[in-house]
């Protein structure tokens, strides 16, 4: 997720032009957008597409969503600027934005999102329509209601109850076991929503004191440093109880480091002796579920989410009405967390996006 290796798009000319854009931002018209179809009356809207990585699977598909949607909309040219998961970079490049006068409306997948907060400010007192993707901008990660000024739209799932959620469910699994030894794998505890979610687990953990995380990885989205980060963790804890990430690529790493230690995933989850707990549900967690090697995934929907926040902003610049938060965790058909059973009940579904 947020929030996958990171998976690039197919058209990697795309993602060049973008990076030679981003330093252009008063000349962007030039370098074309990804949105949708124009008419000879009606106004073209430039849109802002600030990814927290342009390289992650994840932030991909939200930009995929917006693309769509810009294009079903018509009268949209999106323009993707990569924030390289670097609060500074993504800082700088909505601020350059609020100076340029170039584009009318922007989603962000924030990096940082308290720090991002007052160059989103200066972005929307210039003039300029901002939706927050993923995650509410702001000091409070439980609010979605905007908490900048004038922010068109939030359209997110409270991290915190994710995360809960999460950790409820091995609470359910560690019952009786005693010891219960979770090793965790975390994004990068340096982003604010990471440490909540963290924190939310160890929490929900508190009362229980059979449950005992013995190591925590950050696998910052990535599938070889999630190799990397659990092979180091089974070197000094080579027994594990359960497996517990905020993101499925951490978990497709950590699943080779694993089998590599000797693990048999399948046999080993099917007989409760292994739990795994990934998070974003794209395509190869589903499949790890349904073939039995994982036992969850917590639930997004990356291109819905760019799609929704695409709408409301469009709406918005058009002057019709527009929802200023879409709750994706309610916004959904399927439950929050993806197990077997679940899955099972929904055989079409596949997943939004390729870690």
């Amino acid at each position: 997720m947020n929030g996958p290796a990171s998976a690039r798009l197919g058209k990697a000319g795309s993602w060049r032009l973008a990076a030679v854009c981003i330093g252009m931002l008063i000349a962007v018209a030039a370098c074309g957008g990804g949105g949708g179809g124009t008419t000879s009356t009606a106004k073209t809207h430039n849109i802002a597409f600030f990814a927290s990585s342009s390289q992650n699977g994840f932030n991909q598909a939200v930009y995929q969503g917006t693309v769509d949607e810009a294009k079903k909309l018509g009268g949209f040219n999106v323009q993707i600027f990569d924030g390289k998961f670097d609060a500074n970079t993504q800082f700088n490049q909505v601020e350059t934005l609020a100076a340029s006068k170039t584009f009318d409306g922007a989603v962000i997948v924030p990096n940082d999102t308290v720090g991002i907060a007052a160059a989103v400010g200066k972005a929307v007192q210039a003039g300029v329509k901002m939706c927050t993707a993923l995650f509410p901008i702001g000091p409070d990660l439980t609010k979605l209601e905007p908490q900048v000024n004038g922010l068109t739209c939030t359209v997110a799932n409270p991290p915190a109850v994710g995360a809960k959620a999460q950790a409820d469910e091995v609470v359910k699994f560690c019952q009786d076991k005693n010891p219960c030894r979770v090793a965790a794998l975390i994004g990068q505890l340096q982003f604010p929503f990471d440490k909540l979610r963290y924190d939310t687990w160890q929490a929900d953990f508190k009362g229980h004191a059979n449950i005992q995380v013995v190591a925590t990885g950050q696998g910052n989205y990535d599938r070889d440093t999630s190799l990397k980060a659990m092979t180091d963790i089974l070197q000094a804890h080579p027994q594990i109880d359960v497996l517990l990430s905020n993101a499925d690529q951490h978990v497709e790493g950590a699943q080779i480091a694993l089998q590599n230690k000797g693990y048999d995933l399948k046999t080993l989850v099917g007989q409760n002796k292994l739990f795994i707990s990934g998070g974003g549900a794209d395509k190869e967690a589903v499949q790890a579920i349904r073939g039995g090697l994982w036992n969850n995934t917590l639930a997004y929907y990356p291109h819905t989410m760019g799609a929704q926040a695409m709408e409301q902003l469009g709406n918005a610049l058009n002057g019709k009405s527009f929802k200023q938060v879409v709750n994706m965790d309610t916004a959904a058909s399927l439950p929050p967390i993806l197990t077997k059973s679940v899955l099972d009940s929904h055989p079409d579904f596949q997943g939004e996006w390729s870690g």
